[in-house]
């Protein structure tokens, strides 16, 4: 009895870990350059985060990003822009964001000293 029950709590231990999908941090310019267009650059890849029309919708935790024209931010289109920030997030493992978990918004003088970023735009 003692082995069976052990043997169930290992499978359901190892059901949880294969279903949970572990968080990344992710440093870059957060680009907002028009209505419902989100984006992160970062060293390795352009994560999307939204786009305007697409059938996903909203990702969970998007409302954890405040308004980033209210610190260091560099406006390229109307209320539109972009700035630099550190994002816990959970990802497809390919190009797209599907959960934040935390946004920290950084000063821009860090994103434009990091060589392994792009300019954004």
């Amino acid at each position: 009895m003692k082995y069976q029950i052990a043997a169930a709590v290992m499978i359901a231990a190892l059901v949880v870990a294969a279903n949970a999908r572990a968080a990344e941090t992710r440093c870059g310019w957060i680009e907002n350059p028009t209505p419902a267009n989100w984006w992160l650059e970062d060293a390795e890849n352009t994560w999307t985060i939204m786009t305007q029309g697409d059938d996903a919708g909203e990702v969970e935790g998007m409302e954890l990003i405040p308004d980033i024209s209210e610190h260091d931010y560099v406006r390229t289109n109307g209320t539109y822009g972009y700035a630099c920030a550190c994002v816990s997030v959970e990802t497809d493992g390919k190009d797209r964001i599907t959960r934040i978990l935390s946004f920290r918004q950084l000063k821009l003088a860090k994103c434009r000293a990091d060589r392994a970023l792009k300019f954004p735009g």
